[in-house]
């Protein structure tokens, strides 16, 4: 079988790319198959120059990726594990969402597109690539200091700014005026109630999309301000979303796990190594338990996270995302071995033990009068700094050792 022109990432002749300092990246005639994401700009200018071969940006010291008849590539991911996987992926897997986004957004040629992330994390390279597709400038800025960033996106004009909360909320906080920009697109993780509020300060003009997805299926939803704001939206265009009970599906309105079916799913893991993603013919899912009412998604969490109190399964997500809602900037809530209920659930907080004006009794009385005694964190322990992963992801590995829960 051979591979149509949309079966490929091509550098579209109207698109330029620019790296951090400003300099235009020429097209390369071609590339080794792994590349350094240091130079991010000629690493992705060398990854538009394999014609439909294999490559991948990060993990230099992993075996380069497989050859195949058919336009393939892999990106990482890390999850909150910090073990990188390598995801295989067609390339018509991406550009098929790429035709998707130049409808919705307006990518395209004229549009000037700004990436903040590095290329070996999936969300900046789908950026990057999709800008070149497509025909717009393509900023790379990931080697910026936050007020840089902000500083280069009104000085370069930018239309489209591809972020994760984490690259946003670090945007937030530095020093600059308002930007102009027309489109925010962020994946990753949900905003928070205080970083929404920020960024409707940062770009008061921009139209804000929200998508959920994982690394093995990418885009699953597309959310708006229009839409409950504890769900994840609705199912993105060529996205087809069921909740089953096994092989089962459950009714409207009840928990289970999320099943999804697209063109955009991935082909496998890297050395065909284990991972969460499980298949049924068609379908795909990554272990996320949730629950659709009215045509939208609501998560409850993964299920490789959740934990069983006094006989009753907790997502500790749920837990994060409600504590979050009370004026908390990042938390996780973790498991802990007790003799009596076999666990319970303590809260890590960022802060300085307040919690924006609320004490700590406060918020752990809120959390039990949501979730009930069993449920809700015994105790809440608090840290002036916040362990991240590359991918901005908490590092729930350390805030446990740290912790020894």
């Amino acid at each position: 079988m051979t591979a149509g022109a949309e079966d490929r990432f091509r550098w579209h002749p109207a698109a330029r790319l620019f790296g951090p300092d400003g300099a235009e990246v020429a097209p390369l005639a071609n590339g080794p198959p792994v590349l350094d994401d240091l130079d991010s700009p000629t690493a992705l200018a060398a990854a538009m120059a394999q014609n439909g071969r294999a490559f991948r940006i990060g993990a230099v010291d992993q075996p380069a990726p497989p050859h195949s008849d058919l336009p393939e590539f892999e990106t990482l991911t890390s999850g909150t594990s910090g073990t990188p996987r390598r995801i295989r992926r067609s390339q018509s897997s991406w550009t098929a969402s790429f035709a998707v986004n130049a409808g919705l957004f307006g990518i395209g040629p004229n549009a000037r597109v700004a990436v903040l992330g590095r290329l070996s994390h999936s969300l900046a390279l789908y950026a990057g690539v999709e800008g070149l597709h497509l025909g717009a400038d393509v900023h790379l800025l990931d080697r910026l200091r936050p007020d840089r960033q902000r500083r280069a996106l009104t000085e370069l004009g930018i239309t489209h700014l591809y972020a994760t909360p984490a690259q946003l909320r670090l945007l937030t906080d530095a020093p600059g005026p308002a930007l102009p920009l027309d489109h925010v697109i962020l994946g990753g993780s949900k905003l928070d109630p205080t970083l929404r509020a920020a960024l409707a300060a940062l770009a008061p003009q921009a139209r804000v999309a929200e998508f959920y997805g994982a690394a093995e299926t990418s885009f699953i939803t597309l959310s708006s301000p229009d839409l409950p704001q504890d769900s994840v939206g609705r199912a993105y265009p060529g996205v087809d979303i069921v909740i089953r009970d096994g092989s089962a599906l459950v009714p409207e309105g009840q928990v289970g796990a999320v099943w999804v079916r697209s063109r955009y799913l991935f082909q496998g893991y890297g050395d065909n190594a284990p991972g969460p993603a499980q298949r049924d013919g068609d379908w795909m899912s990554v272990g996320e338990i949730g629950t659709l009412r009215d045509g939208c998604l609501y998560l409850h969490g993964r299920a490789g996270r959740m934990v069983t109190v006094a006989d009753q399964n907790v997502f500790p997500e749920e837990i994060e995302g409600f504590l979050v809602s009370l004026g908390l900037s990042r938390v996780a809530v973790l498991p802990r071995p007790d003799p009596l209920r076999g666990t319970v659930l303590v809260a890590v907080a960022q802060g300085d033990g307040q919690g924006d004006g609320q004490g700590t009794a406060a918020i752990l009385r809120a959390a039990r009068d949501r979730f009930g005694p069993l449920k809700a964190p015994r105790a809440m322990m608090w840290r002036a700094d916040w362990p991240e992963l590359s991918s901005g992801k908490p590092d729930l590995a350390r805030l446990a050792a740290e912790w020894d829960v």
